[in-house]
C-alpha cells in the first residue's frame, strides 16, 4: 500500500487545479510525497483522460451532490477546493457548493483543507461596495469552514493577468493605438496572478502547514499598477507600444463597454465595476502585504513581463 499522502484537487482540468497538478507532477520531491487525485464532473472528457495518463487518479463528483463529494475526498490528507461563481453567476449557489465541499472535508477528516477564496468586500468596505458577489460568496464559505473547525488555509488568488492582453488592453479607436482602459487611476495597486502558478503557492502552503493553519495566503507575484503594465508593454514592443497608454474610464463608459462586450445583465456590470473600484478605493487585498506569503514560495513566479511576452493577443507585435 502506498505511503504517499493524497492531495485531492477540485477543478483538476481547470485553471487553478491544472496548475497544481502540473507543479506536483513536475517536482520530484512532491511527486514522491503526494499521490494526486483530480476531481472533475466528467471522467470521460479528453482533458480527464489526459490527467489519468499522467498518473493522476481521476474521479467524478458534482458540487451539488454532497454524497459524491464525500466519496471524492475520502482518505485525502489535503484537499484543494475551488468553485466557479461565473458559471451561473449565482452567489447563493456558490455558497451552497462551498458548504457542501466543507461538509465533505469535515465528515472525512481531511487534515489540510485549502479553500480558494477572497475577501468579503461588502463587509470590509463597510457597505460602500456591496455588489462584488464573487468575492463575498467565497468569503462566507471561508467563515463556514472556520465554524466547522476544519484545519484549513485560505488561498486568495490575485488579479488574473490573462484578463489584460486583448481584453482590457487592446487597440482602441479612433487611431487603433494600444490602450489599457479601466475605471481606476494609473497608480492603483493590482496584485498580479496567473492560474498556472497556483501549484507553486499550494506547494508552499502544504510545506508550511503548521504555520498556515487558520491563515490567509495571498496568491500574487507582485503589486503592479496600470501605468507600470503599460510601461512594460512599451519596453517589450517598442513599435506597437510607441503610442500605447493607460486611460482612466468614467464609470458610465466602463459600464457601457462591459455590458456590450459581455452581453451581461446590469447586476454583473455593476459587480465588475465595483470589483475594479475595490483596487482603487481599498485595495484588492485591503492593503495586505504580499511578503509573508511570497517568502514561503520556493519557485519563481511569473511576472507581467514574462506573461506578456507569451500572450497570444500580443504574439505578432514588435
Amino acid at each position: 500500500m502506498s505511503t504517499k499522502k493524497i492531495l485531492t484537487v477540485f477543478g483538476a482540468t481547470g485553471a487553478q487545479g491544472g496548475g497544481i497538478i502540473s507543479t506536483f507532477l513536475n517536482d520530484a520531491k512532491l511527486k514522491n510525497e503526494w499521490a494526486l487525485r483530480g476531481v472533475t464532473r466528467d471522467v470521460s472528457k479528453d482533458s480527464s483522460k489526459k490527467l489519468a495518463a499522467r498518473g493522476v487518479e481521476v474521479v467524478a463528483a458534482d458540487l451539488n451532490d454532497k454524497a459524491s463529494l464525500v466519496k471524492a475526498v475520502k482518505d485525502s490528507y489535503a484537499v484543494f477546493a475551488v468553485t466557479n461563481y461565473w458559471e451561473k453567476a449565482d452567489a447563493d449557489l456558490e455558497i451552497q457548493q462551498g458548504k457542501n465541499l466543507a461538509d465533505a472535508a469535515k465528515e472525512t477528516g481531511v487534515q489540510h483543507y485549502i479553500w480558494s477564496t477572497l475577501y468579503n468586500v461588502a463587509e470590509h468596505s463597510k457597505g460602500k461596495l456591496p455588489n462584488v458577489y464573487h468575492f463575498d460568496s467565497k468569503a462566507k464559505v471561508a467563515d463556514y469552514v472556520r465554524q466547522l473547525g476544519i484545519p484549513a488555509t485560505f488561498f486568495m488568488p490575485g488579479f488574473y493577468q490573462s484578463n489584460i492582453p486583448g481584453g482590457m488592453f487592446r487597440p482602441a479607436p479612433p487611431d487603433n493605438n494600444w490602450t489599457f482602459a479601466l475605471p481606476i487611476s494609473g497608480s492603483a495597486p493590482i496584485p498580479l496572478y496567473i492560474p498556472s502558478d497556483t501549484g507553486k503557492y499550494v506547494k508552499a502552503i502544504v510545506q508550511n502547514r503548521e504555520n498556515l493553519l487558520g491563515k490567509e495566503f495571498l496568491g500574487a507575484s507582485e503589486y503592479s499598477t496600470p501605468q507600470k503594465i503599460v510601461d512594460t508593454f512599451k519596453k517589450l514592443f517598442p513599435e506597437a507600444g510607441a503610442k500605447a497608454s493607460f486611460q482612466e474610464l468614467p464609470a458610465d463608459v466602463y459600464k457601457g463597454i462591459i455590458k456590450q462586450a459581455m452581453q451581461a445583465p446590469d447586476f454583473i456590470v455593476q459587480e465588475m465595476f465595483e470589483n475594479m473600484r475595490l483596487m482603487e478605493e481599498f485595495g484588492y487585498y485591503f492593503g495586505a502585504d504580499l511578503e509573508p506569503s511570497l517568502k514561503l514560495v520556493e519557485d519563481k513566479l511569473t511576472s507581467w513581463e514574462e506573461f506578456a511576452k507569451e500572450a497570444p493577443a500580443f504574439k505578432e507585435l514588435k
